[in-house]
């Protein structure tokens, strides 16, 4: 999600060699401070960024190293601002989240993404349909809570937030929910009545939290309404949606030291599983190129299960991977997002996740046509693939649309896949691994500062 700005520190990296002048430091310092002003980082930012960068390269000798010490360092202590990251629970649920911004800025959407986020983490989630000024915002939120299977609390005999929030907590009490979240009215534009209500409804929420959703399509102007709406209505953090589609992608960058309010999460994506948490230290990581490990570990462990999983390894052992455990995995791989995300977390793969951009679990064609083929399967073929003879490839190509010769170069595949993961799964398996993924991708791979 930070191609552009991860582009931008690389090429500056790679200007500078292990020991270096001061003309090539002042060249690369350059080319940095064109690409993020280029990709609509504040200009104040900017300026104080390359300050500290030079001034931390200089003060241990001009070299690679000293350059990357010096950027990590200027990065950390400009996302690094006071306050909570992620998501905090309280210590007596529930967790009450008031979520608030411009109407337009992606807020009611957001608010699904993360309920979706908190199930996945095994909590009890109640989203409250506290905007009654846009008329479309009620429904919205019924369509987002039956597609992520959440409980929608509204009420339709009133049209007074207050009254209608006052319910929910109520019946979130009463039904012992973990989170709370609370969908309030947005405007166009910042005006009193969008102000006054927003304080009604936060007197009787007594939220722990309130979020406010930022549009990044809208860049500087996004740092301009969190700052308003922190004076006005005080917020606890920012949400930045839509990041997906800003093709600079700066306002990230300097939005937490401007507004003072940390960046808790970001939106890079349609659906509704496409929200990160913003952590500083990881994303910093990401932003030089050297991927954010934890993250995706903590990712895969929100999503697979760890029983399931280790019935699939032995599964795999044994040789017995069939294509009702192919589709339960898709549908695993399915809920962590887009496969560019992936990507862009494993060191010396960021590169990649641009080559595969478009590419998504549930849009491939190529994994499209393999669930048709499986679809097409009787439940004993699927359980034992062995028993697909000329025949019933014949019939299943039929059932599903596809040739006989695309049935067997998938089934080539597949099989071809199963031999490998049985080869991955012994005691060398993850060394053998390693050692395949350096030999592919080494000359890509960023020397990391020890």
């Amino acid at each position: 999600m930070f191609d552009t700005l991860t582009g931008s520190f690389t090429t500056a990296i790679n200007k500078i060699r292990t020991f270096d002048d001061e003309k090539t430091l002042k060249k690369a310092l350059t080319e940095l401070k064109k690409s993020l002003l280029k990709a609509d980082v504040n200009h104040k930012v900017v300026k104080e960024l390359i300050q500290k960068v030079e001034l931390g390269t200089k003060a241990k000798g001009i070299g690679k190293e000293q350059f990357l010490d010096a950027l990590r360092a200027t990065l950390n202590e400009l996302l690094e601002v006071g306050g909570n990251k992620g998501f905090v629970f309280s210590s007596t649920p529930p967790t009450v989240i008031l979520m608030t911004g411009l109407q337009g800025s992606g807020k009611t959407t957001t608010t699904g993404k993360l309920a979706l986020y908190l199930k996945n983490k095994r909590k009890k989630v109640l989203i409250v349909a506290a905007d009654l000024q846009r008329l479309a915002a009620v429904e919205q939120l019924r369509q987002i809570t039956t597609q992520i299977e959440v409980e929608l609390f509204e009420d339709e005999a009133t049209k007074n937030p207050v009254e209608v929030v006052s319910s929910a907590l109520k019946y979130a009490n009463d039904k012992i929910y973990d989170v709370v979240l609370i969908d309030t009215a947005g405007r166009l534009a910042i005006d009193d009545e969008l102000m006054d209500e927003l304080k009604a409804v936060k007197d009787v929420a007594n939220p722990d939290e309130i979020f406010y959703v930022a549009d990044s399509l809208t860049g500087q102007d996004a740092v301009r309404t969190a700052t308003t709406f922190k004076e006005k209505i005080g917020i606890d953090g920012v949400i930045l949606s839509k990041y997906d589609g800003d093709a600079k992608g700066g306002v990230a960058l300097g939005l937490s030291s401007q507004v003072q309010v940390p960046l808790r999460f970001i939106g890079m994506g349609e659906k509704m599983e496409n929200l990160e948490v913003f952590m500083p230290e990881r994303v910093v990581n990401r932003l030089m190129g050297f991927g954010d490990v934890e993250g995706l570990a903590e990712k895969t462990a929100d999503i697979i299960d760890e029983k399931q999983a280790k019935k699939l390894t032995q599964k795999i052992k044994k040789g017995k991977f069939n294509f009702n455990d192919f589709l339960e995995q898709m549908e695993s791989m399915k809920k962590m997002g887009s496969m560019s995300s992936i990507m862009g977390m494993i060191p010396g793969m960021g590169n990649m996740s641009k080559a595969i951009k478009d590419f998504d679990f549930e849009n491939s064609s190529e994994l499209k046509n393999i669930k048709a083929m499986v679809s097409s399967m009787t439940p004993k073929e699927r359980e034992n693939p062995d028993l697909l003879n000329n025949s019933r490839k014949q019939r299943i190509a039929k059932g599903c649309g596809l040739s006989q010769v695309e049935i067997n170069r998938m089934l080539k595949q597949f099989k071809n896949a199963g031999k490998m993961a049985k080869k991955f799964s012994g005691k060398n398996g993850m060394k053998q691994l390693q050692s395949m993924l350096g030999g592919m991708g080494g000359a890509g791979m960023p020397n990391l500062p020890r």
